[in-house]
């Protein structure tokens, strides 16, 4: 196999540039590229099936993003030493790049598809993930695999009023908007990300801007692709084997029924599915057994897309949806706060079907989230956990690991309430949101929102505002024009629809979004009107929840561990901690805290965590006493450390012992020091007299302390 490299230079008004080559790495792929921006390298490789699997209607796409360690000359954490499960950051990244693959490859391709994409160079500054998609679809575009794309991502920020495309790592920081836009030459696919209180036509903007560098880079790739000769042709084939009679049967028997039964504003899940199922057992019994042997996935195939055409024209013609709701309308809200009374902050939010049970739980810096990838390395001191049980659809399924689902529906959660969230002035604590669905019926991540919002606020966590979000749907007929857009959309309006966009967001502006298209020609002003029927239904949430809490509890609850943040000298942190943490474990046990010290420039940043304010109070003390100096004329309350036939060693600060000489014990004059009647552990009350020159070495005195007595004559 001869090596032939074919490579295109994308480059970018602000010089950045973006280097595409194939034809030299992984070459018994069906397509492979290396996707280079400065010192990062991806390598994306795409390989299918010959055949698709017999009576699969489905496209069985995997895609996995991966990060070699080796790539940024570091060793992976833990025992084993090597690559293993993904990060929630990989699969973050996994699901950004399938969610703007996955509509684009034709409806009737069903063969096992593979991408896989490997960070293989890193640069500490270069983040890679708004480069995995382009790498990923560039690799499809130099196949033999059919595909409606080339599609790509790119990370679009605004810093101070201007927008920049891809930033290096630091600049993100600065950034008000922060949005990775996935797009076609055509189409907006997928957009994602978090914004600090934006309004909607700075969001829109966004994706104009990020739109401009995605045509770029999808022309690359088509240019690309036309100089490998592998690309073409494309695979032909369709495994499905279609009976146009049948189809039509069930059309002419069903359709009607099913227009009906939409119509029929049935807002119970379970019964409005058992309602559509019965007209498929209907149908199913007048065939024969030997037709539907042979024919019942044609059939159940055939029947979904009936119901999905009723459903939808059901929308578009007659104004009605499946629960009977107005387009722009709401279901009801019903929330609580305080539900749980052991937890730190507590909130039940119910929309409809759809239920979070949510706790907000305050730690120490000791909790904090360590963030161990080959490129994004730190820690976070706010996690969000989203949690999805079978029960909460009304099936039994297998509990296994967390699935991609939960993970990104969680990190949306999490965007959406950061921008919210305290600074660390404010806010000493580490911040962990739990979120356990126990009803879905469309949207549990808003869900996950808004009871997640009032969690914090029921924990005392002074977050700014108020955070409530919403999903929004949308119905078209490319035919006749016409379209309906969706507030607060149901499971089935999610699935038979062709758009899910959520936004989050306070009552001054959009704090974080997601969106998937799943349709051709989405004009910007669908979605400028989409952006405005969902910040009125976001409003009527917020104001739902504003009855119930609209701001955080003035004050933690009293079984809640505090915080109290000291910051000392940088060159006290030694004297605090003490020869292997001695002195610091010493204080954590004897008054039963948690004590956490972080060198910060020139200061130590303290931290004090205990349910026990006495014991706060009495840490504060301590370490005030290792950090003080002592001054000749101050007086101090000390503990005698040892007797000896000359005097006592008293100990007047943490490590600080001075001696009290037998003659400076009283104006009485002792013998023997036994005579003073001061034993080891006895509190006595000294005053700092002077320093000895030579050894510095401190000389107390009781009897300056004492009232001399008078003389006799």
């Amino acid at each position: 196999m001869t090596t032939q490299k074919i490579s295109k230079n994308i480059v970018f008004e602000d010089g950045k540039n973006i280097h595409i080559e194939t034809g030299v790495l992984a070459r018994q792929a069906n397509g492979s590229v290396v996707v280079k921006m400065g010192g990062t390298m991806l390598l994306a490789t795409v390989v299918t099936k010959k055949e698709a699997s017999e009576n699969v209607d489905f496209l069985p796409l995997s895609v996995d993003y991966q990060e070699k360690y080796a790539a940024a000359g570091r060793f992976p954490g833990g025992f084993f030493k090597r690559e293993a499960r993904p990060s929630e950051y990989e699969i973050l990244v996994s699901r950004y790049v399938d969610r703007a693959l996955r509509p684009l490859f034709p409806d009737d391709y069903h063969a096992e598809t593979q991408v896989m994409i490997s960070l293989i160079s890193a640069e500490k500054n270069v983040l890679p993930d708004a480069l995995a998609c382009l790498a990923a679809s560039a690799a499809i575009s130099v196949s033999n695999i059919p595909f409606n794309g080339p599609v790509s991502e790119v990370r679009v920020v605004r810093i101070d009023g201007k927008f920049v495309i891809n930033p290096l790592m630091d600049e993100i920081a600065n950034a008000d908007i922060e949005l990775i836009v996935a797009g076609t030459m055509e189409n907006i696919v997928m957009v994602e990300g978090e914004m600090k209180e934006v309004q909607e036509n700075e969001m829109l903007e966004a994706i104009e801007v990020a739109h401009k560098a995605i045509k770029i880079q999808c022309q690359a790739q088509m240019e690309l692709g036309q100089s490998v000769s592998k690309a073409s042709p494309k695979i032909e084939y369709s495994h499905e084997i279609h009976d146009q009679d049948l189809r039509e049967r069930v059309k002419a028997s069903c359709y009607d029924k099913l227009y009906q039964i939409a119509l029929a504003k049935i807002d119970d899940k379970h019964l409005r599915t058992d309602t559509f199922k019965a007209v498929l057992d209907e149908f199913k019994a007048g065939l024969s057994e030997e037709e539907l042997s042979e024919k019942e996935p044609l059939v159940k195939r055939y029947f979904h897309e009936t119901e999905k055409e009723a459903v939808r024209n059901a929308v578009l013609y007659e104004g009605v949806r499946l629960d009977g709701r107005k387009t722009d309308e709401v279901r009801p809200v019903w929330c609580s706060i305080d539900y749980l009374p052991s937890a730190h902050g507590s909130a039940v939010f119910t929309r409809g079907e759809t239920q979070s049970l949510t706790t907000a739980t305050l730690g120490t810096k000791l909790d904090e989230q360590v963030l161990d990838g080959a490129v994004v390395e730190g820690k976070s001191k706010f996690i969000l956990h989203y949690n999805f049980p079978p029960f909460s659809t009304g099936e039994v399924k297998m509990m296994r690991f967390t699935s991609r689902r939960e993970i990104g529906h969680g990190n949306l959660a999490l965007r959406a309430l950061k921008p919210v969230l305290p600074n660390s002035e404010n806010n000493p604590y580490t911040i962990r949101v739990v979120s356990d669905i126990l009803e879905s019926n469309g949207s549990s991540s808003m869900a996950t929102v808004c009871a997640g919002s009032l969690a914090l606020m029921d924990a005392g966590v002074k977050i700014t505002k108020p955070v409530s979000g919403i999903a929004m749907g949308l119905i078209t007929d490319t035919t006749s024009g016409k379209y309906a857009i969706l507030s607060d959309i149901l499971g089935d309006e999610d699935h038979l629809g062709d758009m899910d966009f959520k936004v989050t967001g306070t009552e001054d502006g959009i704090t974080a979004c997601q969106m998937d298209i799943k349709v051709d020609g989405l004009s910007y002003d669908v979605l400028s009107k989409a952006l405005a029927q969902a910040k009125a239904g976001r409003l009527h949430i917020l104001n739902e929840m504003n009855k119930v809490i609209d701001k955080p509890r003035s004050d933690y609850k009293p079984f809640v561990p505090r915080i109290i943040k000291m910051t000392v000298p940088r060159e006290f942190i030694g004297a605090i901690i003490g020869p292997g943490g001695k002195i610091i474990q010493e204080l954590q046990r004897e008054f039963s805290c948690t004590i956490t010290i972080e060198e910060i420039g020139e200061y130590g940043v303290i931290d004090i965590f205990s349910e026990d304010k006495e014991s706060i109070d009495a840490v504060i003390a301590k370490i005030k006493g290792i950090i003080a100096i002592p001054e000749i004329g101050e007086v101090y309350k000390g503990k005698v450390k040892s007797v000896m036939p000359f005097g006592l060693f008293v100990e007047i600060l943490p490590d600080k012992d001075g001696l009290l000489h037998i003659s400076e014990i009283d104006w009485k004059r002792f013998e023997k020091i036994e005579d003073a009647g001061f034993k080891d552990g006895d509190e006595v009350e000294v005053k700092l007299i002077d320093f000895d020159k030579k050894t510095g070495k401190l000389k107390l005195s009781r009897k300056a302390l004492l009232e001399r007595p008078k003389r006799r004559h």
